[in-house]
């Protein structure tokens, strides 16, 4: 991303800072490397290799952990994180993602979402026990230690 400035220390603004017009401090976008590290172009190079092997480590750990058990989303946006900490693509979209679980809990709040989920659960929970009732009522409850042996 060419935020138009060769000097160091300009960050580049996001477009949520654009409409605020208020840049955030130590919210802008590039890398969040110490100075002396910065100021070494063979260091900050090497940084960012590390930073980026370190992050795609915990991104693959997550991605494992998805049909295993863990965590994997939580590892997914740690691994993310820590991209985010070099590398502005990675920051863009943690904010867009950030962005998005705000709305879809402020939406889940919304009381007339609850009042429907709730409904719906309890429509789901009537025809489960319906479907269990009928079953244990036609075929009983035979336990595998009374199977006999055909």
């Amino acid at each position: 991303m060419n935020t138009g400035s060769d000097d160091q220390g300009e960050v580049a603004v996001t477009a949520d800072d654009a409409k605020t017009g208020a840049k955030r401090s130590g919210q802008g976008l590039g890398s969040r490397a110490p100075e002396f590290v910065k100021a070494r172009r063979a260091l900050h190079l090497s940084w960012q290799v590390g930073v980026f092997v370190v992050g795609l480590a915990v991104v693959v750990a997550g991605v494992i952990m998805l049909p295993l058990p863990g965590p994997g989303w939580v590892v997914i946006f740690a691994g993310m994180a820590i991209w985010a900490t070099e590398f502005v693509w990675a920051q863009l979209v943690l904010r867009w993602t950030k962005r998005k679980v705000t709305e879809a809990a402020q939406r889940a709040l919304d009381p007339r979402v609850r009042r429907r989920n709730i409904t719906l659960t309890a429509v789901g929970l009537v025809i489960v026990g319906t479907l269990v009732g009928t079953y244990l009522w036609k075929f009983g409850i035979v336990m595998p230690w009374k199977i006999n042996d055909q």
